[in-house]
């Protein structure tokens, strides 16, 4: 990307609109990634639901030919990790004021499906597209939720599930392991590994996230039956994890814990 002061703060093959924008030589990678490393608000939610901040997602699931689970997931996570290290969301950026309002609050996402001309439609919404495999994905610059914009508001919450499929072992670098006997849909699923994805970068140096995008935020999610689970759960005890504690607004138990990232 272009416009940016600092080499290297764009990873390549990450799809983003062409820059219009000039960014303040204040705005560097290193600068993006501590504001991920100062962790999130947690303030409660307005009383107005329409005031609520949240990123949206959006996953790409045409009927035919629907992509598999773990690249539709890995799409997300990278998409959202990518969102939020962009030179936009950096200082004097135009998406500044938006992603530090939301992290200033508590972090939520929600996912949409989006098929065809809907798909087509959301790319001129700003965001940041992955594609892994047969899948896409698009994170959002973060808003209220009664604020969404049009083409993104209309396209369904449910409908998100794709089939399950034998999964392949995991690639070389980060793995984001989902608890399988939490049984999440696509949607929810994807809201929590952009989560992990989110506090992966936090927890990482400044160089180490540097060198992680410079893999185009390349990770692996699989889905931890109850013995891979264990071995999670020894990763984070032992402080070489990070996982995500969902609030239960849908889908689990409040506290539960849906994925763990391990670098």
């Amino acid at each position: 990307m272009t416009g940016d002061p600092t080499i290297g703060d764009a990873p390549d093959g990450v799809e983003t609109e062409p820059p219009v924008e000039e960014f303040s030589s204040d705005n560097t990678f290193s600068s993006r990634h501590a504001e991920l490393a100062r962790g999130y608000g947690g303030a409660d939610d307005p009383a107005d639901p329409a005031q609520v901040l949240a990123m949206p997602l959006v996953l790409h699931i045409p009927k035919v030919a629907p992509p598999l689970r773990s690249e539709l997931l890995e799409a997300a996570a990278r998409a959202t990790v990518a969102l939020c290290l962009d030179p936009r969301v950096g200082v004097d950026a135009s998406w500044h004021e938006a992603f530090t309002e939301w992290t200033s609050a508590r972090i939520r996402k929600v996912a949409r499906r989006a098929r065809g001309a809907q798909w087509v439609a959301a790319q001129d919404v700003p965001g940041v597209t992955i594609d892994v495999g047969g899948a896409s994905a698009r994170a959002f610059v973060p808003g209220r939720v009664g604020d969404l914009d049009p083409r993104i508001k209309r396209l369904q919450i449910g409908g998100t599930d794709v089939a399950d499929e034998d999964e392949l072992p995991p690639s070389p670098g980060p793995v984001l392991w989902v608890d399988a006997s939490l049984s999440m849909t696509v949607g929810k699923a994807a809201a929590q590994v952009g989560h992990a994805s989110m506090l992966l970068a936090g927890a990482m140096s400044a160089e180490q996230c540097r060198e992680w995008a410079a893999s185009d935020f390349a990770c692996s999610v699989r889905s931890a039956d109850p013995e891979q689970w264990a071995r999670a759960l020894g990763e984070l005890r032992s402080g070489r994890a990070v996982a995500v504690r969902d609030a239960g607004f849908t889908e689990v138990a409040p506290g539960s814990t849906t994925v763990i990232a391990v670098p």
